[in-house]
């Protein structure tokens, strides 16, 4: 697939199953992922890789984390947010792990880590994998951070699903750029 193919007709592949992408496409999409634009070369990403039993943990601290501040949830809730990570056979948690520095702002960190996702999903478009990219409250929990060894400095950017697309593609959305794209109003 051609660049310009895969940034203009990505989409979101939220129904997945197995299998997991391969290892060669695996590397092909890390190595995109670490070409996100990076102010000072501060590389402010990492990635932990679940597959297997480690999406039964991630469910199982999704779950300690939502009865941390709500007990009283529904079981049916409680089985949807252990069966969560199992959506795809590939999670992938996204972290900007901040670094204190002169001329790079958090922010900047959070989006340069923002990029290496958007990295990761175009080039599992190109090789023809499924992913999203997933947040939610979940992504923000101090709970799901600290059994994630994480530091208090670290910012979950979010859950990256992979696996092979089910079901029919999504349409890509005709967006005109006239509508994005203007001179400044001066």
């Amino acid at each position: 697939m051609h660049a310009l193919d895969a940034l203009q007709k990505r989409v979101s592949s939220p129904k997945l199953s197995d299998p997991a992408p391969t290892l060669e496409q695996r590397e092909h999409i890390y190595k995109a992922a670490l070409r996100a634009a990076d102010h000072a070369n501060l590389r402010p990403w990492r990635f932990l890789v679940l597959e297997g039993e480690d999406r039964n943990k991630l469910g199982e601290l999704f779950l300690s984390a939502t009865l941390a501040q709500n007990p009283d949830i529904e079981e049916a809730q409680r089985v949807k947010l252990l069966k969560m990570p199992l959506r795809a056979p590939l999670v992938l948690v996204a972290i900007a792990p901040c670094v204190e520095h002169a001329k790079v702002p958090e922010l900047e960190q959070h989006l340069s880590c923002g990029a290496a996702v958007q990295n990761i999903l175009t080039a599992a478009y190109a090789q023809g994998v499924g992913a999203y990219w997933r947040t939610g409250a979940l992504a923000y929990n101090p709970e799901v951070k600290q059994g994630l060894k994480l530091n208090d400095k670290d910012l979950i950017v979010g859950f990256i699903y992979m696996g092979t697309h089910e079901g029919r593609a999504k349409p890509v959305p005709a967006l005109s750029a006239d509508d994005y794209f203007q001179a400044p109003d001066w």
